[in-house]
This record gives structure tokens, C-alpha cells and sequence, in this order.
């Protein structure tokens, strides 16, 4: 009986080598009821969106020509051109002015790192202070350039895994490059940092899990211990991860996510202002109150008003 002849390796090289399938250019990246969104970059003509949302990612904005102007937790926020602009998606954003340039020809280039990969990323420090706090920042004019913007998308939609792989590396050096020299502040941190206890490194991904529970569970009971059990650690030991690497208590950010549910429900406008507390995990309507105005310096009642004029 003739030999078969073995192939196996050469198999798995080609396996390899394989393109992974390319990326639909209009492929939606928001979900959210999800906390962690998936990686992606768009090209497109810039529009005024109707509403505002929000979704898992940490997003970069960059503009070819004109301005645009944001709402950002009900912040203005304006958009300068051919800056990269960097902020947690995950809270709600809003495009509600816009200038197409001289020419009428604006591009913008949107690029979603989702928030779990960001967290990941090792020696950001500040930056990633300044981001979970609901900073808003324009990296420095030098940070990158149309034409890297452009390449990277090349290497997105390539469908080549290497490509991909080089382009995240970029994004990861972009960013480790901004943390050391500084970003221009368009809005500062919402959160006041709480100074870490140690320079140790910390297990990220404990306190990606954390995260997670925290956002896709917001209308649940949540204590702090509720939250360390996920990870099965320690409480005490949990909880410091977690205040290391986002520099804020698990409390403080619990409670700074059901406010920015709370905000959002208030906006749909047919829901009482009891049920905007409950559906946002306050479990007493004074400390909603209380909370609400030490955040908005307004009542939600007022803010709902303010809305419809």
C-alpha cells in the first residue's frame, strides 16, 4: 500500500496564515447592555446625532477639517480639527452641532478601544484616571497624523491578524507616549482620584470583572463586598485592586455609574422620577436626591425641565 504522505504541519501553517474575516465597514460597535464593547475603526462624514448613547468602549475622535460640538454627561464639550480626541464612551455622549469645514468635505475617523483591552494596558496611570473619571482630552498635535489614522484602518479591514495585531501594539505606544508627555484637558475628571497605597502592579483582570458586574448589575443591590465575591478574592484585598487601579472606591464609582443611568432615563421623559431612582439601583429617594444635586448641582426634576425647556 503506498505511504499517504503526512501533512499536518504545513496544514497548520496555512491554517495560520489565514486572513481573519474582513470587518464590514458599517459594522455596529454600541451595545449597550453590554459593559465591554468589541475593538474597531470607522471612516466617515460626520453627523449630528439624534439622541445621545453610550457603549462600552474608550473612543477617539479625530476630525479632518471644521469642529463639532459634543454634550458629555451633559457637559458642552467642543471638538477642535485634526486632534485626537479621547473619552469613556460609556458615558453618555451626544454630537449636536457640527461644522464640515471650509469645503463641505469633513471626514471623521472614530476609533473604539473597548474599555476591558484599555484597562489592560500597562503604565497608562493618569490617563486612566483621567478616563474612568469622565475626563474628556485632545492628545497632543504630534500624538499621530491623518495619514496613520488612514493606515490603520487599511490594517483593520486587511482581515490579517499580524496587521491587527501591529496596529493594537500602535495604539498601546500612542497611549503609554501620552501618559508620559501630557494631553490638553476639554473636560476634566468628573471623580477625584484617590492616591494608591502602593506602586506594586496590580492584577488587571480582577478588576475588569469587577467592572463588568458592576455596569451589566446597576439596578441590583450592590455593596462592595457584593462586588469583591466576583472575583473571589478578599473583600479587603479586592476592594484596594480595585481603588489602585481605577483610583477611585468601588462605592464612589457604583455610585457614579447610577447616576449616569439615572440622567439617561430622565432624558426618555415618560418614566416617574421614583422609577428613574429605582431602575438606576437607588434604593432610598432622598440619598438619589442627595446625590443627584451634589453631581448636577440641580434637582432631577429640574434637569428634566431644563431638557424640555
Amino acid at each position: 500500500m503506498a505511504e499517504v504522505a503526512a501533512a499536518p504541519k504545513s496544514l497548520e501553517k496555512r491554517r495560520e496564515q489565514a486572513p481573519l474575516p474582513v470587518p464590514r465597514p458599517d459594522r455596529r460597535f454600541y451595545a449597550n447592555t453590554s459593559a465591554f464593547g468589541r475593538f474597531g475603526i470607522r471612516w466617515f462624514d460626520p453627523q449630528i446625532m439624534p439622541q445621545e448613547h453610550s457603549h462600552g468602549h474608550i473612543e477617539l475622535n479625530w476630525l479632518t477639517a471644521g469642529g463639532m460640538d459634543y454634550v458629555y454627561d451633559g457637559q458642552p464639550v467642543s471638538v477642535p480639527p485634526e486632534r485626537l480626541i479621547m473619552f469613556w464612551a460609556g458615558i453618555p455622549h451626544q454630537t449636536i452641532a457640527l461644522d464640515r469645514g471650509q469645503q463641505g468635505d469633513s471626514r471623521q475617523c472614530n476609533v473604539y478601544l473597548p474599555l476591558d483591552s484599555f484597562l489592560h494596558m500597562q503604565t497608562l496611570g493618569r490617563l486612566t484616571e483621567t478616563m474612568m473619571g469622565g475626563g474628556v482630552i485632545a492628545l497632543t498635535p504630534d500624538a499621530i497624523d491623518e495619514h496613520t489614522l488612514r493606515r490603520w484602518y487599511q490594517d483593520y479591514r486587511s482581515g490579517n491578524a499580524e496587521r491587527t495585531d501591529i496596529l493594537k501594539s500602535e495604539i498601546n505606544n500612542m497611549l503609554r507616549r501620552a501618559a508620559l508627555i501630557g494631553w490638553d484637558e476639554l473636560l476634566p475628571p468628573w471623580i477625584e482620584s484617590v492616591t494608591p497605597t502602593t506602586k506594586a502592579a496590580t492584577p488587571v483582570r480582577y478588576v475588569v470583572a469587577m467592572v463588568r458586574h458592576i455596569i451589566e448589575n446597576l439596578s441590583d443591590p450592590l455593596t462592595a463586598e457584593d462586588v469583591a465575591k466576583v472575583v473571589g478574592l478578599h473583600p479587603n484585598y479586592a476592594l484596594n485592586l480595585f481603588t489602585e487601579v481605577m483610583r477611585v472606591s468601588v462605592r464612589k464609582f457604583v455610585v457614579r455609574m447610577r447616576l449616569i443611568r439615572a440622567r439617561s432615563l430622565l432624558f426618555e421623559g415618560n418614566i416617574s422620577i421614583a422609577n428613574v431612582a429605582y431602575q438606576s439601583g437607588f434604593t432610598s429617594l432622598s440619598q438619589f436626591y442627595e446625590h443627584f444635586r451634589s453631581a448636577y448641582g440641580m434637582t432631577p426634576r429640574e434637569m428634566r425641565q431644563n431638557l424640555h425647556g
